[in-house]
């Protein structure tokens, strides 16, 4: 089920909410045990309509990891105080991270790692073509967060089946994050508080998040959709239409995921959760290290936390540029089963250790709008690779972007995309800044603004007009 659809809209949502403050609310007296198995049953709902048998997977994920916290309590004799290093809590841990690690790989993988060893090792082994359910990477990194903390110790066990299976399946953010971390959600589950002024910044932030996906990122999604299209088919295209393109897809992207992100924040605040800022204003930074800093903030730090830093961090020697590879060769891996996503990965790998040895992305050597210039020339021919569904359209795009091959350098059918659609590319380059929090403070006219972005959003949802969604294949 889409956030940008008539069904969550006009029957899921107010369904829900009513449900939450007219029945959970007053009949029982802000029964927080009811509030959640509502949220829960609502949150299965939400992901078997759109996933149907693949909701038997979500409830695997709830039910494997609800046991396998339990069992860290197991306690022993012969075990020392230190349970953390207990041999019995290791085989435990190594258990839970198969296990869902395993799930992630068969639905996600499989299929890439067949096809890579029919095409290097001469096999002929058969595809599963299984399909990727939605929202998997997400879920599972959420679930694997909870595993992690409880091992380590920093987090107690959850005895609750429905906290843990809501903490894992809340619909807000259970098909495109952003990514929560058990500890920042655990106390809510209990004791949060709703009120008007919460429920008024949660309604007002999924406006924006709609207006973000349903009227820039789809609009983007045309430009970019259609001149991949043509060079995916084997057409060259020109150095400007290729520049479009990936421009496009860059502003696309951003719209459609910071627009979801925006969505499931507001719609936690709805039901008195908050949820961690995922988007920074990305687009403004000055160095690809304060870009990663400012974009996907919340897979950002899992990376980091459960992956950079055990494996050391920043060693100061040769380990140091050892644990980026790993930590960027997952982060593509995570992203999809593709290598163009490996591609894009190895990309920044090389740009953040460049950084890392000149000192750009710390101290200033460059004019900052040199340094502007600079990033954003990384972060959209990385877009151009990432977007492309295959290492021969990636390498051809990027010919096209630097003139060879190319089919001139400007096209009548560039000019005409631009001049036909310069609002909406001006808006899209406009609000990549945070020009937004500016007109937050005259008040009326914000006001007038979220009034005019949800009636043309509804219009445009209800004319039913494309609208993909790019994090629902990762």
């Amino acid at each position: 089920m889409l956030f940008p659809s008539n069904i969550f809209l006009f029957c899921f949502l107010p369904v829900v909410l009513v449900l939450y403050y007219g029945g959970c609310h007053v009949l029982l007296k802000n029964h927080m045990v009811a509030k959640n198995i509502l949220l829960l049953i609502a949150s299965l709902i939400f992901y078997a309509y759109g996933e149907g048998w693949n909701l038997i997977l979500l409830i695997v994920s709830i039910g494997m990891n609800y046991v396998f916290g339990l069992l860290f309590e197991r306690k022993t004799d012969s075990e020392r105080a230190d349970h953390k290093s207990s041999g019995f809590r290791r085989t435990i841990f190594v258990l839970a991270l198969l296990g869902n690690l395993g799930i992630l790989f068969v639905f996600k993988y499989l299929d890439f790692v067949i096809a890579n060893s029919n095409r290097f090792f001469h096999t002929n082994l058969p595809l599963t073509e299984i399909v990727l359910p939605i929202g998997i990477s997400f879920f599972t990194f959420q679930a694997l967060s909870y595993i992690i903390d409880v091992y380590r110790g920093t987090v107690r066990v959850q005895r609750d089946p429905i906290k843990l299976g809501l903490y894992i399946a809340l619909f807000p953010q259970l098909v495109a994050g952003p990514v929560v971390r058990y500890d920042a959600i655990e106390k809510q589950m209990v004791d949060r508080k709703e009120s008007y002024s919460l429920f008024g910044e949660g309604v007002v932030r999924f406006i924006v998040g709609l207006g973000k996906k349903v009227l820039l990122a789809d609009t983007m999604a045309l430009f970019a959709s259609r001149i991949l299209t043509e060079v995916s088919g084997g057409s060259a295209i020109s150095v400007s239409m290729a520049w479009l393109g990936a421009v496009a897809y860059t502003l696309q992207i951003y719209y459609d995921f910071s627009g979801y992100s925006d969505m499931a924040i507001g719609l936690g605040k709805m039901f008195g959760f908050t949820f961690m800022e995922n988007f920074n204003y990305p687009y403004i930074s000055k160095s690809v290290s304060e870009f990663w800093r400012r974009w996907h903030i919340s897979i950002a730090t899992w990376f980091r936390d459960y992956v950079y830093i055990p494996l050391g961090g920043n060693t100061h020697d040769w380990r140091t540029y050892r644990n980026i590879f790993v930590v960027w060769l997952l982060t593509g891996l995570w992203h999809g089963a593709g290598w163009t996503y490996i591609m894009w990965g190895m990309l920044y790998f090389v740009v953040l250790v460049a950084e890392r040895l000149t000192g750009l992305g710390r101290r200033r050597k460059l004019p900052p709008v040199v340094d502007h210039i600079y990033t954003m020339l990384i972060v959209i021919v990385g877009m151009a690779i990432f977007m492309s569904p295959s290492l021969s359209v990636a390498m051809q795009y990027l010919r096209n972007m630097f003139g060879i091959g190319a089919a001139g350098v400007v096209d009548a059918v560039t000019v005409f995309y631009l001049k036909d659609n310069w609002i909406f590319f001006t808006l899209a380059v406009l609000f990549v800044t945070p020009i937004g929090k500016k007109l937050e403070k005259i008040s009326w006219l914000y006001q007038i603004l979220l009034g005019f972005i949800l009636l043309l959003s509804i219009v445009y949802i209800l004319k039913g007009n494309y609208s993909p969604f790019i994090y629902f294949s990762f």
